[in-house]
């Protein structure tokens, strides 16, 4: 007796395996105030969306084909390329320049609220409140970051010049 559910049990799930995986419907609904939603159980309300079967194969490692430059595409001399290249690196240089001089005011900021505690990041008997001193810092400190994120990418610009 107490096989016969186990064996019950396995037939079903045997059975269960063997049927073939099939698609559901997709129901589109609006009702009476014009919201929308999808179902896999129709009602009066819905129709059935014709969707296209899903590809569950996998995409090919193929590269791209590289494509020819045309033989119309506009070519630029030498020179031409040397002067704007040359235009780009004095660009590039001035930028540096001055995101540097932004980056000595900003750790000069820094350095400067770094040395003054004021008297609401006290607390009673004299100690002070790290959290609050490090809450004010932190825009300084964010601000010395992005100069020296700026200094470092322009330089890695200057860097892949030719």
């Amino acid at each position: 007796m107490r096989r016969l559910p186990r064996l019950l049990c396995a037939i079903a799930l045997s059975l269960s395996v063997c049927l073939p995986a099939t698609a559901q419907d997709i129901y589109k609904c609006v009702d009476a105030e014009g919201h929308t939603t999808y179902s896999n159980v129709p009602t009066r309300t819905c129709r059935k969306l014709v969707l296209d079967p899903v590809n569950l194969a996998p995409a090919s490692r193929q590269p791209a084909a590289k494509t020819a430059t045309p033989g119309n595409f506009p070519k630029v001399d030498e020179q031409t390329q040397k002067s704007r290249d040359g235009d780009r690196r004095r660009i590039l240089d001035t930028e540096l320049a001055a995101e540097q001089k932004n980056l000595e005011q900003a750790r000069k900021e820094l350095a400067q609220q770094e040395g003054v505690v004021l008297p609401n990041e006290r607390m009673q008997g004299g100690a002070i409140s790290g959290g609050k001193v490090q809450e004010r810092l932190q825009p300084y400190k964010d601000k010395v970051a992005l100069h020296q994120r700026n200094v470092e990418a322009i330089q890695k610009e200057i860097a892949n010049l030719r």
